[in-house]
């Protein structure tokens, strides 16, 4: 099924439009194109969700985008609820969240001098920004997820306000952002990438991750769901960064990882053209394996016999790591300097 909407735009490079409510029910967040392919009706959990591709770009993304007051509501009270079944973090959330900052950190820190902020948007339980303020790193975030962030501000003692990205000013104050899946979920990812570049200081760089459509995470019918707005191959995000004036630095993964992992750095260019080879990519992506040939890859089996035989050392394991955890997050928020506890508890 192929949508074409009427719009005046020239052969190579069409006007990019504002970011308005109507712009983006109609038109691609990334070339700002009006064909669409819908290539799915259902959600993950077979409820009703139609999802399209831009059949210029190849941009993946719900064919009827969210307001944003119905997301900033959805993120605020139910996200967690919906879809991690919790609303405070349980023992094994914490412990995968911090290996996963810990993993972050490792990438990141030989490119980051120890003098320069680190700022993670959607900072989730704040295990990431814990990371980085252990390891010396003036690491802050803000998470609109009440539970989840109340838990990053009490037990870890994170520096993690509850706030919303547009609603921070628009100046560069940052060294280093972090988007660690989140991309995905804004309504629409070119303005939160134009906002991000305005809070970053000239030479600052942009870490994001997200899960790689271009590789088979999911079987078809299990791949998309409500909180995830967009969805993205190397290509669409790569472009994406572009049009927001981004380039590449650094890929921390590879085209058939299940997830992008990327450092973008801040640049004077916006790049307006786009891959023209994008929708092929994408459509070629989907299609590649059906559901038997999708579970008996070994690059299927593999990971999930890991990820099963992981669970057990998870719950045999998971209460006394994040006692330890908590304990050294204590002890250092112990000895923080009294200015800042001062600020922190002002706050």
């Amino acid at each position: 099924m192929t949508v074409n909407m009427p719009r005046q735009e020239t052969a190579n490079s069409p006007p990019l439009l504002p970011a308005t409510d109507d712009f983006l029910q109609k038109c691609c967040d990334l070339c700002g194109r009006t064909s669409f392919e819908l290539i799915g009706r259902l959600d993950r959990k077979r409820r009703e969700l139609h999802t399209s591709v831009c059949t210029h770009c190849g941009l993946v993304a719900h064919a009827e985008i969210p307001s944003e007051a119905e997301l900033n509501e959805f993120y605020a009270s139910d996200y967690r609820r919906e879809y991690h079944q919790e609303v405070t973090p349980s023992d094994r959330r914490v412990m995968r969240a911090w290996q996963g900052g810990q993993r972050i950190l490792r990438q990141l820190s030989p490119m980051i001098e120890q003098h320069q902020s680190v700022f993670e948007v959607g900072a989730g339980i704040g295990c990431t920004v814990k990371s980085f303020e252990l390891a010396g790193y003036d690491a802050t975030g803000i998470e609109p997820g009440g539970g989840f962030q109340q838990f990053s501000v009490d037990r870890l003692h994170a520096k993690v306000e509850d706030q919303f990205l547009l609603d921070l000013p628009a100046e560069p104050t940052h060294d280093v952002v972090l988007l660690v899946h989140v991309i995905e979920h804004f309504r629409s990812p070119r303005a939160a990438l134009e906002h991000i570049r305005a809070m970053l200081k000239p030479g600052g760089r942009l870490y994001v991750e997200c899960p790689n459509l271009a590789a088979p995470f999911a079987r078809r019918n299990r791949m998309f769901h409500f909180a995830h707005i967009h969805n993205f191959t190397p290509t669409t995000l790569i472009g994406m960064a572009r049009r927001c004036g981004f380039e590449l630095l650094w890929r921390h993964s590879t085209d058939d990882d299940p997830n992008l992992q990327m450092l973008l750095g801040r640049t004077d260019t916006v790049v307006r053209e786009v891959d023209p080879d994008g929708y092929r990519q994408t459509m070629t992506a989907l299609s590649r394996h059906g559901d038997l040939g999708y579970h008996l890859r070994w690059k299927y089996l593999w990971p999930r016999a890991k990820k099963l035989s992981g669970y057990l050392h998870e719950y045999l394991t998971a209460k006394q790591y994040v006692e330890r955890l908590l304990q050294v997050c204590e002890e250092s928020d112990t000895h923080a300097h009294p200015t800042d506890r001062r600020q922190r508890d002002a706050a």
